[in-house]
This record gives structure tokens, C-alpha cells and sequence, in this order.
């Protein structure tokens, strides 16, 4: 059985989270292309697309103008899965908007460091 929440491991997973909200916040797209594992595998559903593979990935980045809606996340729970693996899971609110989102990512260490393998966003219902 895998060890949960090692320290170290939690510290690194959480390094990698605040880089993404930075990269996501100031639409630095480099960067998030970094932060996902290149290969087919990975995948990414969002609030409005299924996206398969870092290529699709990637190019919805490039076509969203602006960037991802500004917002505040409200609270993170990281839970790191042995020494190479862990789960980022997120509340956020965008700006102006009196909706609840979700984010939940799956990290993999890889031999070019720590990447997302697996990521879901979605909005739940308008509660006002």
C-alpha cells in the first residue's frame, strides 16, 4: 500500500499547484504547457470540452482569448500517493461570477518533474 501524504512529497505537489494558479491567472502558456505530461494520454475535461492528448490541450489554451476568467480559490486539498503521484482538488470562484467551480488534477513525477496527467473543471448550478 502506497504511503499518503508524505511531507516532501505534499511540499512538491503543493510548489506545483501555486505555479499552475500563477501560470493559469496570468495566462503564461508555456508554462502550462509545461506543467502537463506531453502524450496522449493525458486529459483534460473543462467546464465546456473533453480534450485528449497535451496537443488539444494546448491548442484550446491558445484559442481561448484572454486567457482562463479570473478567480479566487477558496480551498485545495492535496493528498500526494506515494512518492510519485498525488491529487490536486480545488473550490474556486471567478470573479463576478456567484458560482461554485472545481478543479481536480492528477500529478505524475516524471523524469522532466512533476506533471498533470489528468485534470477536470467544472461549474456547479448558480445558487443565487
Amino acid at each position: 500500500m502506497p504511503v499518503l501524504n508524505d511531507p516532501a512529497t505534499v511540499s512538491e505537489i503543493t510548489a506545483m499547484s501555486d505555479l499552475y494558479e500563477t501560470a493559469l491567472g496570468e495566462n503564461r502558456l508555456e508554462t502550462l504547457d509545461r506543467l502537463f505530461y506531453d502524450g496522449p494520454e493525458t486529459v483534460r475535461y473543462g467546464v465546456g470540452e473533453n480534450l485528449y492528448g497535451a496537443d488539444e490541450i494546448a491548442a484550446f489554451r491558445r484559442a481561448r482569448t484572454g486567457g482562463s476568467p479570473p478567480r479566487t480559490v477558496l480551498r485545495r486539498v492535496i493528498t500526494a500517493i506515494g512518492p510519485d503521484a498525488g491529487t490536486v482538488d480545488l473550490e474556486f470562484q471567478r470573479v463576478g461570477s456567484s458560482r461554485i467551480g472545481r478543479q481536480s488534477q492528477t500529478w505524475i513525477r516524471t523524469p522532466d518533474g512533476w506533471k498533470v496527467i489528468a485534470a477536470h473543471v467544472s461549474l456547479m448550478a448558480d445558487i443565487s
